[in-house]
């Protein structure tokens, strides 16, 4: 799933006229971008939320064909749902059994897919979230097993401990790429607008949640102006 419903308000301008995912980078839009990443690594079925201009987006991909891949539109122009809100009204669409990707338009990155699908095939966890060492206002934390225990936002001093450890807690920041099993939808009770990072913070409890590490990884969150002119000087290597 590409989440794609977004304002792109950090973009404006660029975004008062178009949506964020049809803003480019040498070019090619961060839509493209994303498609192309996906498609390197053999997803081919890809559901879109959309929201702001959502019918820029359902006419770029028709002009494009769909980049020859499956895409199916969910959309969300009534009310945008957020990150929770916005998967669990494409629940739906993930009725195989098989964990799938969750991936947001403005990332930009080099993130091997595989091997963070890989590493989720082979956990027990119900979501794998990609994570990094970088400076953020929000951290999730992390025992020494990876597993996810709280969040942390360290302007405002909130913390949040869903699962006590005796570990000592490691912060790391959200790369908003995840990996996730379909029986999630069993675990959520809420409804309309909500952030998956509080349906991850509650599961935590009870379920694990793990992170993959990528910090030897390229990784661009192109919602600012100034890290889109940043990715667009690096996009060759991704």
């Amino acid at each position: 799933m590409i989440l794609a419903a977004g304002f792109g308000t950090r973009l404006q301008p660029l975004t008062n006229n178009k949506p964020k995912a049809l803003v480019e980078i040498n070019g090619t839009t961060l839509l493209e971008i994303v498609i192309n990443r996906l498609k390197l690594f053999g997803f081919n079925d890809v559901i879109i939320n959309v929201h702001h201009y959502s019918d820029m987006i359902i006419d770029f991909l028709k002009k494009n064909n769909n980049f020859n891949i499956n895409i199916t539109i969910s959309d969300e122009s009534d009310a945008i749902l957020e990150t929770g809100g916005g998967l669990k009204k494409a629940a739906w669409f993930f009725n195989d059994n098989k964990p799938f990707l969750v991936h947001n338009v403005d990332i930009i990155s080099n993130i091997d897919l595989s091997e963070i699908y890989n590493n989720h095939i082979n956990s027990d966890a119900v979501a794998t979230l990609a994570v990094r060492n970088r400076y953020s206002s929000n951290y999730l934390l992390f025992d020494k097993n990876n597993t996810l225990c709280g969040w942390e936002n360290i302007k405002t001093n909130k913390i949040i401990i869903s699962k006590k450890t005796n570990s000592q807690l490691r912060q790391y920041a959200f790369s908003g790429i995840h990996i996730i099993n379909p029986n999630i939808f069993n675990y959520i009770n809420q409804k309309g607008k909500f952030s998956i990072i509080d349906v991850y913070l509650k599961l935590a409890a009870t379920h694990k949640i793990m992170a993959f590490n990528h910090d030897n990884s390229l990784w661009f969150d192109v919602g600012d102006k100034n890290k889109l002119i940043e990715a667009g000087k690096i996009i060759n290597q991704i």
